[in-house]
């Protein structure tokens, strides 16, 4: 598809979870020069590599693997896959492995994370990436891919490229299926449409419905489990209620003048059903104890939709109930 040859003589990847160990691997295994920066799973890593349980076959690496960007250098390609809430460390984890010719490539959920590469790296090629995977890091160092793996990419604040052609040509020479996005806000806005309902109410759910409908936890209720995503496909109340929020979003996105299809919210759906009983990432992080990325992947978007003068009463109440959730986990880590 994509002949052009690519410059990446020296490719980072910082963000070492489910989403950077999969497709960095991936490329690594392809025979890049590929170089990663680990921090909680150094140690594992070094001893046991790379481990990835994939429909597509199982396979282990033992990749370059550092604790300091420091040790790495300046690099041809960066590949980001931090969690949002990580981004206040941008510039230190970032600035040793940017030099001037650097492309920086974020395969980070939710809005605004382009945005703030761009501002700390403004002479920098910045790009977006959507990865439409369903996998957990299930082990430190040990990743299960359970089914699909395209992304979609475009380049920030800009039209597709020679240089988006050059970063889509080494990803599909992985093994990687990939498309150029013609506008990348658009693209972000159709991950947003799954985004949203599956890691939102996934975490809600743990509310119970009835906080969910509402928007507002009972005083000292208890926190209950996460739902996957076959239980909110449940062909009633929970299923309604991801409808309204895709609705929502599909709304939102065409207010802001981008032709997404309306059924959109059910080629979601349909896709969604083969992956079974998926727990997306945000559960995993909630009933860790660990920061959700509530302001890239539900804020912001909301934020977005009453700019647009539309009320996405469905979506006020999802934000409500996972900060009342978050605020009241601070204080009861313990989920039942």
């Amino acid at each position: 598809m994509f002949k052009t040859e690519h410059p990446f003589k020296k490719i980072a990847v910082v963000g070492c979870g489910a989403v950077g160990s999969f497709y960095g691997s991936k490329i690594a295994k392809s025979g890049m020069n590929v170089h990663f920066l680990i921090r909680n799973d150094f140690e594992t890593v070094k001893a046991k590599g790379l481990n990835i349980q994939s429909i597509d076959g199982n396979y282990s690496i033992h990749p370059n693997i550092y604790r300091n960007p420091q040790e790495i250098g300046n690099c041809d390609l960066v590949l980001i896959a931090l969690k949002s809430t990580a981004n206040d460390n941008f510039s230190n984890l970032l600035t040793p492995l940017v030099g001037k010719q650097t492309a920086l490539f974020t395969l980070q959920n939710g809005l605004g994370n382009e945005t703030t590469l761009a501002k700390i790296f403004p002479h920098n090629p910045v790009f977006g990436g959507m990865c439409f995977v369903c996998l957990n890091r299930i082990a430190p160092g040990v990743v299960n891919h359970i089914a699909h793996g395209k992304i979609v990419m475009g380049r920030y604040n800009g039209l597709p490229d020679a240089l988006s052609e050059k970063i889509a040509q080494l990803i599909e020479s992985a093994g990687i299926k990939v498309e150029i996005a013609d506008n990348l806000e658009r693209a972000k806005w159709e991950k947003l449409i799954w985004n949203i309902p599956f890691n939102g109410l996934g975490v809600a759910g743990a509310a119970g419905l009835d906080a969910v409908i509402t928007g507002q936890l009972k005083t000292g209720q208890s926190i209950g489990s996460c739902l996957s995503s076959d239980k909110l496909l449940d062909e009633g109340t929970w299923e309604n209620l991801v409808i309204e929020l895709m609705d929502e979003v599909i709304s939102t996105g065409r207010a802001l003048g981008h032709d997404i299809p309306l059924n959109s919210g059910e080629y979601q759906r349909n896709r969604t059903r083969v992956m079974g009983s998926y727990r997306a990432s945000t559960l995993i992080d909630f009933e860790a104890g660990r920061p959700l990325e509530l302001e890239a992947l539900f804020y912001k978007p909301l934020a977005t939709a009453h700019a647009k003068g539309l009320e996405a009463p469905r979506l006020t109440k999802l934000c409500s109930v996972l900060n009342q959730l978050v605020n009241q986990s601070r204080s009861t880590p313990t989920i039942k």
